[in-house]
């Protein structure tokens, strides 16, 4: 039997591809999505990968074309960008959902358009997932990636051992030794472990929002009209974004 080809679209990444360098089939800033078909809507109504919490991921590798690349090889932000276009090749653009007005506290339907969403793109001379900060207070300069879904994954398995062991959280520890690459040009592993433990409170935070600032995504953040005011709103993500109403 032939298989079947389904049609498929070739979307932009919000990081702009540089940041998985040269080698990388992302480097151009695309990625290929087929569209949505019965069996992805199979996904996302399985319990098992519902209650798992990677209902997504699994729809997504499922619609990712490019060879070579997962959901594991992204970073968030271009995840949360592929997402968005998915849902757009799968239903269009026009997202019906409910949204709060700050004044009466009431829920309102609201149509938003997801193409309206910008993107937030990586520093324009980003070449790699290596960047390069000096922390305020220590003054050490260190080198730090963005993490990807691989590395999320990781984190995720390696602090529910932990919790199940010690039950104590080290989410902000754990988080620091994976994206820390090196430490005043030293990439050794108990370098960066010793140093993660160690690291001072107002370094931790100062390099938390520099990831942050440098981190690419898709804008959900908009302005709505609400009694005859403009109103800042994020837009909420439910349960019909990918099932929008009949």
């Amino acid at each position: 039997m032939a298989e079947n080809k389904f049609p498929s679209e070739v979307v932009d990444l919000p990081s702009g591809g540089k940041i998985y360098g040269k080698d990388s089939p992302l480097y151009d800033g695309k990625i290929e999505l087929k569209y949505m078909t019965a069996r992805e809507e199979d996904i996302l109504t399985s319990a098992n990968l519902i209650k798992k919490g990677v209902v997504i991921t699994k729809l997504l590798d499922s619609l990712i074309v490019t060879e070579g690349v997962s959901t594991d090889d992204l970073v968030l932000g271009d995840k949360n960008g592929v997402m968005v276009a998915a849902r757009i090749l799968a239903y269009g653009s026009s997202y019906e959902t409910e949204i709060t007005d700050p004044e009466s506290g009431q829920k309102i339907s609201y149509t938003f358009d997801l193409t309206e969403c910008p993107f937030k793109a990586v520093p324009e001379t980003t070449e790699s997932n290596n960047f390069e900060f000096e922390l305020p207070i220590s003054k050490q300069k260190i080198t730090f990636k963005i993490l990807t879904g691989k590395d999320e994954r990781a984190i995720e398995l390696e602090l529910k051992r932990l919790t199940k062991h010690t039950g104590d959280s080290t989410e902000v520890t754990t988080r620091l030794r994976y994206m820390i690459q090196s430490v005043d040009g030293d990439s050794a592993t108990g370098t960066i472990n010793n140093f993660s433990l160690n690291m001072l409170a107002r370094d931790s935070l100062a390099l938390r929002e520099e990831v942050l600032r440098i981190s690419p995504d898709i804008d959900m953040s908009t302005e709505v009209e609400l009694g005859g005011e403009m109103v800042a709103v994020t837009i909420p993500m439910t349960a019909n974004f990918f099932w929008p109403k009949s």
